[in-house]
């Protein structure tokens, strides 16, 4: 990896994405670059990469896309491809800035889907695998019903007011994303193409109680994928299973992990 400082910016296009870097024990060990969900940052992690460092062994990075966080904001309204150009213009900017070598890519809600279509179009040799929590694939009804009652509450409750502490501009980071799922063109999106051309291990975890998605989600990766995909479902959980049950959530994490970036040289994560 690059030298890089433990908190801090990078400079992307146009953009300032603030980041987090977790150093590994062992420099020569893997990274994990974890990508948020839709209305995320890298403060709404919490102490989750911490944990998965710990868990692992391996380096963890984390960052802020454009228009979350302390990061730069963006125009709006957003793109309806908009995770699309990320996964295919800012990510691979992003891995190479950081100096990617080896590892996997951990993606929440949004930032699942980004990782999808990130390794369903880059036959990445750096890759060993992906850990998609919650992701979506395709547009449910149970999403949009969703979408539009928390567009209600950002504008009736003090829930605009909690996601401010975590969002330099919060309406450029709400309405960003809350305006493209609402729109009634984006009931067409659907990525599970990218999942027939992804070639490395999957893990999928899903909260059994999600209120943003189905299991049909994984169900369509079962099916489009000719890689291994694990599952792990949750049954004390919904959207977001690192924080409502962070302890099954990184076993199940950290024992693909082991297998995925596993190597002769003792490189890897730690053994069991």
């Amino acid at each position: 990896m690059t030298n890089l400082t433990p908190t801090g910016f990078l400079t992307i296009g146009d953009a300032r994405l603030e980041y987090k870097w977790l150093a590994p024990p062992n420099p020569d060990a893997p990274t994990i670059v974890m990508l948020h969900e839709g209305l995320g940052s890298v403060g709404q992690w919490g102490d989750f990469p911490e944990r998965l460092r710990e868990a692992t062994s391996a380096g963890v990075f984390v960052y802020s896309r454009a228009g979350y966080g302390q990061s730069s904001k963006v125009a709006l309204p957003r793109p309806l491809d908009y995770m699309q150009r990320e996964a295919l213009d800012v990510l691979p900017k992003v891995l190479d800035a950081i100096g990617f070598k080896r590892g996997l890519l951990l993606g929440h809600s949004d930032g699942a889907s980004i990782a999808t279509i990130y390794a369903g179009t880059h036959q990445d040799h750096r890759l060993g695998g992906l850990v998609l929590i919650a992701p979506h694939f395709i547009v449910e009804d149970i999403s949009v019903t969703s979408i539009a009652a928390i567009k209600t509450a950002f504008e009736t409750t003090d829930l605009k007011t909690k996601l401010a502490r975590w969002h330099k501009d919060v309406d450029n980071a709400f309405y960003g994303w809350n305006g493209a799922w609402l729109d009634p063109e984006f009931r067409d999106w659907d990525i599970s193409e990218y999942l027939a051309y992804i070639r490395v291990p999957i893990m999928v975890v899903q909260g059994e109680g999600d209120q943003y998605g189905t299991l049909r989600q994984v169900e369509i990766a079962q099916e489009e994928c000719y890689c291994p995909v694990d599952l792990k479902v949750i049954s004390d959980a919904g959207h977001s299973p690192h924080r409502e049950a962070p302890g099954a959530t990184l076993d199940a994490i950290e024992q693909f992990a082991k297998a995925a970036l596993r190597d002769d040289q003792g490189l890897g994560v730690r053994a069991a």
